[in-house]
């Protein structure tokens, strides 16, 4: 009976020191997690909408977690406060031009914020100051614009497939001889009054040409021709003239510029 009182106690104090074990092997992770046992500083951003964004989640800077979210505290009805906790080690490297923004772990992980990199030679911020933010994408905005995008991709190729039926069905139409078109286009008259048209056109031409020219030979209009070609040689023998003196000019001019 001592026995098993004995074993019995032995069995309970090792269920016991168990339980203390994983109870300050819990405390330690957690207060690791939430930096409890590290030196910290603690900053502020503010926010239109923290989009899911809850106490507890990791705080990133160069994709290395180095802080976690305090408290988030609506300030009013267009700014929402998040405090956050960051380890001392990394507060050099945190400049006043620094940003936040809120992200997430892979597609579909906790939300995060990420501190971006300093740009320029800036002061390291201070204790309980306050960080420019950027406004998360929200995944119902963009689901919302690929539908869009969808839709009218939709609606475009719906009136391309209108087009080309009606397109197709205007060819048949035009290629069974139906409508005003195909008549035009198959109708032979139609062809042969033009090819007719072009001859008389052609007949109409040369006709003028030999009346020109029978007019040249005639008494009563061969002074006023010959006078035409009078004037029309005197201006030819004018702008040939004008060249000549262009290109002498021209000459002189280059070889003053060599004796120069």
């Amino acid at each position: 009976m001592k026995a098993k009182e004995s074993k019995l106690k032995l069995y309970l104090g090792a269920f016991v020191v168990l339980g203390l074990v994983l109870f300050v092997g819990g405390i330690f992770v957690i207060g690791k997690q939430k930096n409890m046992f590290n030196p910290v500083f603690k900053i502020s951003s503010n926010f239109k909408n923290v989009s899911g964004l809850q106490v507890g989640n990791k705080v990133r800077f160069s994709g290395i977690n180095v802080g976690t979210v305090e408290r988030i505290e609506i300030k009013n009805d267009t700014t929402v406060l998040v405090e956050m906790l960051i380890k001392n080690e990394v507060q050099p490297f945190i400049k006043t031009d620094c940003q936040t923004s809120i992200g997430s772990e892979g597609l579909i992980g906790d939300r995060v914020i990420n501190i971006s990199q300093s740009e320029g030679n800036f002061p390291e911020v201070k204790g309980s100051g306050i960080l420019r933010s950027s406004e998360p994408i929200e995944m119902d905005a963009i689901m919302a614009s690929i539908q869009l995008t969808a839709d009218n991709s939709v609606e475009i190729t719906d009136n391309a497939v209108v087009i080309s039926s009606e397109i197709s069905e205007i060819v048949q139409n035009i290629n069974r001889g139906k409508g005003t078109l195909a008549q035009l286009i198959r109708d032979p008259s139609l062809a042969n009054n033009l090819s007719q048209t072009m001859v008389n056109l052609k007949k109409s031409t040369k006709g003028l040409d030999e009346s020109v020219e029978a007019a040249k030979h005639n008494f009563l209009l061969r002074g006023y021709f010959k006078r035409k070609a009078k004037k029309a040689q005197e201006k030819k023998e004018k702008e040939e003239q004008l060249k000549e003196e262009k290109a002498e000019k021209k000459a002189e001019s280059k070889k003053e510029d060599k004796a120069d």
